[in-house]
């Protein structure tokens, strides 16, 4: 039998480090960085597969320092511009390293208040959130960026409505005009290469502000269109967050959401006798809806 590789990747995952930002003037004053880094580099490794020569592997060991050193050395904020200097280092470094896919993970610390302000140095971890950034780049300078925010979880108690759904013989959920709804937001932005430029334009931008603002856009649109609106479903709410990041920052091309349906049903007291004025909800775990949607640019947008 004849077989060939048809594809191939490696590198290190789940590389961990916390980075402090000191304030020039004051080194007192703080920003922390923890996040989570994957690399995983695309070349000539063909040969590390099908004839056992491990000459051309750069080990992941390797990988793995090479991020730490970088991270030392490099101002890891934000994570896009981390990104591309990961991206661009490996490139440069080894010539039949063709391109390198990067994924990093920003877990989020915030400062809070003593005395009424916001301590120069301590603080406090806001649940599982997670800022996202994802790099893939090609020796030819071909490069697809990606931010985004991860596992932010919300839940409101009313202003949610499903009804005038598609009814058959296996429909048995109830329509309703008051509902809790919650969900783990995953939303992502793909930023437009053709209007950023070439790669070295990520350290520009970020100098700029421009990662920071869209990240702080993007979170502060889903919390107040969840929030604010009157929600008919996930997919009519998921949609108007969508438009409305497309709208605020032009050099995004697209916008996902992941967003599961995490239910929660009102228990039934009728056999005691009771009402339950959606006072009291099981929460339900599994199984949960998934809704998921991409939307970008028509021809004609205005956006």
């Amino acid at each position: 039998m004849s077989t060939e590789l048809k594809d191939s990747t490696y590198g290190k995952d789940n590389v961990k480090f916390l980075k402090v930002k000191k304030d020039p003037k004051n080194p007192k004053v703080q920003e922390v960085m923890e996040a989570t880094v994957r690399c995983l580099l695309v070349g000539d490794f063909d040969v590390s597969y099908t004839e056992a020569d491990n000459s051309v592997i750069i080990p992941t060991d390797t990988v793995k320092n090479t991020i730490l050193v970088e991270a030392k050395k490099f101002d890891t904020f934000p994570i896009e511009r981390f990104a591309a200097h990961l991206a661009e280092h490996f490139v440069n470094k080894y010539s039949w390293v063709s391109g390198v896919n990067i994924y990093i993970k920003q877990h989020k610390w915030s400062k809070y208040l003593v005395n009424g302000k916001l301590h120069d140095h301590s603080f406090v971890k806001d649940g599982e959130e997670l800022r996202t950034a994802s790099l893939s780049y090609k020796r030819s300078g071909e490069f697809t960026l990606e931010s985004g925010i991860k596992d932010l979880t919300v839940l409101k108690s009313t202003n949610s409505m499903f009804y005038g759904y598609n009814n058959c013989d296996y429909t048995t959920l109830e329509p309703t005009t008051d509902r809790i709804l919650s969900t783990d937001v995953d939303a992502v932005w793909k930023w437009d290469s053709k209007k950023l430029g070439s790669i070295k334009s990520i350290y520009k931008l970020a100098q700029q502000g421009v990662f920071d603002k869209a990240f702080k856009g993007a979170r502060d649109t889903t919390l107040t269109i969840f929030a604010l609106e009157n929600s008919p479903s996930v997919q009519a709410t998921m949609y108007n967050m969508c438009h409305e990041i497309l709208g605020a920052f032009p050099l995004i091309e697209t916008v996902s959401y992941a967003l599961p349906n995490k239910h929660y049903f009102l228990l039934d007291f009728s056999w005691k006798g009771e009402d339950n004025e959606n006072e009291l909800f099981y929460p339900s775990p599994h199984p949960n809806g998934l809704i998921k949607c991409t939307v970008g640019r028509t021809d004609k947008s205005k956006l």
